[in-house]
């Protein structure tokens, strides 16, 4: 019988996760479009996350609260202030001023963001693959917008909007960086329950800008489905995932990962909401997909490769020293 090892296993676990994350943050995108519908867009991000919390806090409640230092929880609230908060308010508002299209290329140079910071807060390093596959994501993303039968070229006085969704890219590097740092010492759902508390917090305030305009009766029973997916898959599951890879390999590589979010992004619109899909559009898709490739797994037979290479050569020296 094939068994696999437990390296393999956990490898097997990481990318998972990861292809995850991909999947459920593409579709809250499709799930967002739907939600907004009928209910405001504050109201719906506070609630995705007190519902979250209340998962998070039962989960407490039956396995205990994690003893975190003051320092951590100032690390967590911070990390919280950049991901959901920061992050969501710049994207959203980037958005009145300038294309979806646009936003769609800012967002992703979040992997490059993210190798930078990683290399100075971390002291990670990027090998050659790793850029490569940063930017062959950028090229697919690229095609995947130009793609659109809708798209425009057209600057107009975007470049208020274009500067405030950098602040989401910076936002989400900060993040992910953080979440690595945190997941050294806490477990993924540890960290993804207090990010869910610190962000339901951080958006408090802001709920009260909906109320004037807020009818319960309005809201659908299309909206709330949307609602209970963001909340289950895109906040819960999803953040639960990413918070597990980014404990266990490096920060940039696991960042190149949110380039392919457009592309299932792109699918499920297609899908779900009959939006068209050209096959200019599909074949910037698989080029992001073969950049996930050559940043992920090449990365890691090559890191094998080595490991098995010293420990031959580890090997060969004990031999001759029992000789």
């Amino acid at each position: 019988m094939w068994k696999v090892s437990m390296p393999e296993r956990e490898w097997m676990k990481i990318y998972g996760a990861l292809v995850a994350t991909t999947l459920f943050w593409g579709l809250s995108f499709v799930a967002t479009k739907v939600a907004l519908e009928s209910i405001p867009t504050f109201t719906l991000i506070f609630a995705r996350f007190v519902l979250a919390s209340l998962f998070f806090a039962a989960v407490m409640i039956r396995h205990g609260a994690p003893a975190l230092t003051p320092k951590d929880h100032v690390k967590l609230f911070l990390m919280a202030i950049f991901q959901p908060g920061t992050y969501f308010l710049c994207e959203t508002h980037g958005l009145l001023y300038t294309s979806a299209a646009k936003v769609s290329l800012i967002i992703a140079t979040i992997p490059i963001a993210v190798v930078m910071l990683s290399a100075l807060i971390l002291k990670e390093k990027t090998n050659r693959l790793g850029i490569i596959g940063v930017f062959l994501s950028l090229i697919g993303i690229a095609i995947l917008v130009i793609g659109d039968p809708d798209f425009s070229w057209s600057l107009g006085g975007s470049l208020k909007g274009d500067l405030i969704v950098f602040g989401a890219v910076l936002s989400a590097a900060f993040y992910i960086v953080s979440a690595r740092d945190l997941g050294r010492r806490y477990s993924s759902m540890e960290i993804t329950g207090m990010q869910c508390f610190y962000g339901a917090l951080f958006f408090s305030p802001a709920l009260f800008l909906d109320f004037p305009t807020l009818s319960w009766a309005a809201i659908s029973g299309r909206s709330l489905i949307a609602l209970l997916y963001l909340t289950i898959f895109a906040t819960v599951t999803a953040f639960f995932c990413y918070n597990f890879a980014l404990s266990r390999i490096p920060a940039a590589r696991a960042a190149i990962f949110i380039n392919g979010i457009p592309v299932v992004t792109a699918i499920g619109a297609w899908i779900i909401l009959g939006e068209r899909l050209t096959s200019l559009q599909l074949s910037g898709g698989g080029l992001v997909l073969v950049a996930v490739f050559i940043t992920n797994f090449m990365n890691r037979s090559k890191a094998v490769a080595l490991s098995d290479s010293t420990a031959n050569s580890h090997a060969l020296q004990s031999s001759l020293k029992m000789k």
